[in-house]
């Protein structure tokens, strides 16, 4: 112990009088072992760490593909659900939720909150149990029981104190009065809803239920030993089961559920939750290793100078007595102190860094409140700060290590010029570096081109950044359903009451803002079109009242948007997109006067209006084809009449997401019902930003990394190149001696750097043509082999490989021929 402690004071003394070294070095590592905390903090926070329920390997995500709809992952219905959980094999219990907005009024300002509709069987899959009250049971679950309402922790603390006598109480949810039955675990999260604040029964009622309405995410717990083949194969059993125990809806035959083809998708219930950010992650992973490479060359790099300066100390030691084995051994112990106090700096700017990271990345990430610096990531950081140490020494130790002592006391006694044999260990390091740097700065240079192809789709729309956006919810307590009417002219009147706002050039509302999310998709055939028995024609549907295109900025390209008098006369009408019209009759005009309807019992709809596409999935997707329905219908999809509750508002003004401006617009909306809370409060800028926020994020983190690469290699050029001049100067002093220009001896260097960055640049080439295929997938309209790109990048390292090489180089000028022969 003695030993090791005389050991480590020596190494804090040699590197304390070489301050300069000691301060780069650790900056270095401090950088390259930081960076891949941050990234593997997220890492490990999204993709590696379990699910927070008990034995969540066991839990699965229920679903289903429809190959004959071109359908990958499709959501279960009520009918499904209960088969399921009746008949299957291979689950312990299954739930069946699915996201809701609910108002809660009678306890101060009204407000819209975050809700779970659940099954009795979605807890007790997750194995959570409230820590006051109970869960749901099958009886609450059942139409026509009492109204229940369960709390999520944070909701209970905030909103009612964290009161334990708040069982039994009631709670006014959707203008009905609901009994809170239980209060959930503090801890408790559900999948990614971090902002859950209420869970209500889903009630199906299993005696009026048809097939379709597959609208219903689903979670199930496979039994012991039942593996998600075998849990495949039973649910696969019971979708024919399924279609012989419900009937079809209204003007919808059986065929239609055939032609479908359902069929099984069941995944771990974590695939759900992450989705496809994973490939996003691991590319950010590999690209911040390469970092860390670069650097650990770096350093070997300043420890072959360094160790070039204790050539004479190491063959005195070698004199002495000490072996291979202890010289290594010494070598390695300096490196880890090193690598281990450089990873120390790392972790600590790591903690800062991440919270920043965390914040830019927003909505991009999931289980963002699980990414952390905890015990797994410190091992991380304490591995990969040896890796470094053991990368970092591994060519000084194989190089000097071995040094003999007659060698190296010749050598230690003159000012030699090194040899070419010499330089070539360095030389290897800095190629390593810039073909590294290369490929990194190519993946950035990629999401480049791949942000500017995005920002170059057009969206549908314009100016969103001047559309103010929010939601609002009309429960039946306001209005009965027996007035489906009274919904609209309510809606309208508050559109009226916004439209009175100064400021506002145009307002109108629709059951969904574009790229909000809030999708529905169902078939719509044309009436002058063959359809064979079972066709099913998905579009996406979206319900508008008069003047909406027109508030977002979608332009209408043939035809007339629909009129009030249209509305409330439940007249017969609609508007498709233009990607429709050009799919059914070729162009828009063409589409005008034609008719579309749902089921056999709907009315036929005149096409009034065609309107320009709409990029609804995001602007890497293509814009689906739409039909707009009026915000008020009859006989549509076997409801004699139909109006829609849950409707956006879109209010174009330059006022648009100023404090003032939602003030007034809140004003508004509770001078026609004072119940009615705001919820989803955003600019349509946040949409179409939200839309972009992976590509950014990806952009930004490969940007950081490619930076920091090009750094790190120029600094790696330099280094090489200055020790160069240093090491030659009784060389150079020679040369101009003997007549040699200036130029020509600043040329000689600045070729050194130059044939170096141009082999590391031939090497990163032929790597990034490999490694870029594995990119593809975070592309947009750019080839992972885009020549424009692979020549600016080549073509700037060069560049400034050149200026890093002639800054050294232009001393190798300075150096005075009669000094340096009269010091030789």
């Amino acid at each position: 112990m003695g030993t090791l402690g005389s050991q480590f004071r020596q190494v804090l003394r040699r590197l304390g009088r070489a301050p300069l070294f000691t301060a780069i070095t650790l900056i270095t590592l401090a950088a390259g072992v930081g960076a891949n905390t941050v990234i593997f903090s997220v890492l490990e926070g999204v993709l590696l760490k379990p699910l927070p329920y008990a034995h969540s390997n066991d839990l699965v995500g229920v679903w289903l593909t429809a190959p004959g709809l071109d359908i990958k992952d499709l959501n279960i219905s009520p009918s499904t659900y209960f088969i399921l959980r009746d008949q299957n094999q291979s689950f312990e219990d299954i739930g069946v939720y699915s996201s809701d907005s609910l108002s809660v009024t009678g306890t101060a300002e009204p407000e819209r909150v975050s809700a779970l509709d659940v099954t009795d069987g979605l807890l007790p899959v997750l194995g959570v149990t409230p820590v006051l009250g109970r869960s749901f049971s099958r009886a609450d679950d059942t139409p026509g029981a009492p109204d229940t309402v369960m709390l999520t922790y944070g909701y209970w603390q905030h909103k009612l104190g964290g009161d334990p006598a708040v069982i039994g109480r009631t709670l006014i949810v959707d203008g009905k009065s609901r009994q809170i039955i239980g209060v959930l675990p503090r801890n408790f999260t559900f999948l990614d809803m971090n902002d859950l604040a209420l869970l209500i029964p889903s009630q199906f009622d299993r005696a009026t239920l048809k097939l379709g309405n597959y609208s219903f995410r689903s979670l199930a717990r496979l039994k012991p030993g039942v593996t998600m083949a075998r849990a495949s194969a039973d649910f696969a059993r019971l979708i024919p089961v399924v279609f012989r125990s419900f009937p079809a809806p209204e003007g919808f035959s059986l065929k239609i559920f055939e032609n479908a083809r359902l069929s099984p998708n069941i995944r771990p219930l974590k695939q759900d939750v992450v989705g496809d950010i994973g490939g996003v992650l691991w590319l950010l992973m590999g690209s911040i290793a390469m970092v860390l490479l670069i650097a650990c060359a770096n350093v070997a790099n300043l420890l072959l100078v360094r160790m070039e300066g204790r050539r004479q100390e190491l063959a005195i030691r070698s004199a002495l007595g000490a072996g291979w084995k202890q010289i290594a051994a010494d070598l390695l112990f300096e490196s880890a102190i090193l690598g281990v106090a450089g990873s120390a700096i790392g972790l600590a700017l790591a903690f800062g860094a991440l919270r920043a990271l965390v914040a830019m990345a927003g909505s991009s990430l999931p289980r963002v409140n699980e990414i952390g610096i905890d015990l797994p990531v410190l091992l991380f950081t304490f591995c990969i700060s040896l890796l470094a140490s053991l990368l970092c020494a591994l060519i000084p130790i194989v190089k000097f290590a071995g040094v003999r002592s007659g060698r190296g006391l010749h050598e230690g006694g003159r000012a030699l010029s090194q040899t070419r044999q010499q330089h070539r260990a360095r030389n290897v390091l800095v190629v390593v570096q810039v073909a590294l740097a290369l490929v990194l700065l190519i993946c950035s240079g990629l999401m480049i081109r791949t942000f500017r192809a995005l920002t170059h789709v057009q969206p549908g729309f314009y100016d969103p950044a001047t559309v103010q956006t929010f939601r609002i919810s009309i429960p039946e307590a306001i209005v009965p359903e027996t007035k489906p009417e009274d919904v609209t002219r309510m809606e309208e009147n508050i559109l009226h009451k916004i439209e009175a706002i100064p400021g506002v050039s145009s307002s109108a509302f629709s059951s969904s803002i574009p790229m909000d999310g809030n999708n529905s998709n169902d078939p719509v055939f044309a009436q002058d079109r063959t359809y064979r028995e079972g066709d099913l024609p998905m579009r996406r549907f979206k319900f508008v009242s008069p003047g909406f295109l027109a508030a977002v900025g979608t332009p209408m390209v043939a035809g007339r948007d629909f009129t009030w008098a249209e509305i409330y006369g439940k007249t017969p009408v609609a508007i498709v997109s233009e990607n429709m019209a050009r799919e059914y009759w070729g162009n828009p005009a063409n589409a005008l006067g034609r008719r579309v309807r749902v089921s056999t019992v709907d009315d036929w709809r005149e096409v009034v209006g065609v309107a320009g596409d709409v990029h609804d999935d995001g602007l890497n997707q293509d814009a689906p084809t739409t039909t707009y329905w009026p915000i008020l219908m009859g006989r549509f999809e076997g409801q004699t009449t139909a109006a829609r509750r849950d409707v956006a508002y879109a209010i174009r003004s330059p006022r648009a997401g100023s404090a003032a401006f939602l003030t007034e617009v809140r004003q508004a909306v509770w001078s026609v019902n004072g119940n009615l809370p705001l919820a989803a409060v955003y600019t349509m800028e946040h949409f179409y930003k939200t839309s972009m926020a992976r590509t950014s994020f990806t952009l930004v983190m490969l940007g950081v990394a490619g930076g920091m690469a090009l750094l790190l290699g120029v600094v790696g050029i330099y280094g090489v190149i200055a020790y160069s001049v240093s090491q030659r100067r009784r060389e150079i002093g020679i040369r101009m001696a003997l007549g040699a220009q200036q130029q020509s001896v600043s040329g000689m260097f600045v070729r050194q750097g130059l044939s170096l960055a141009v082999v590391g640049v031939a090497c990163g080439l032929v790597t990034a043509i490999i490694v870029m295929r594995f990119m593809s997938a975070v592309l947009f309209n750019v080839n992972p082999v885009d020549p424009l790109t692979y020549l600016a990048v080549s073509t700037g390292i060069v560049a400034v490989a050149s200026l890093a090489s002639y800054l050294p180089a232009r001393r190798a000028t300075t150096v005075d021929p009669i000094e340096t022969l009269r010091a030789a």
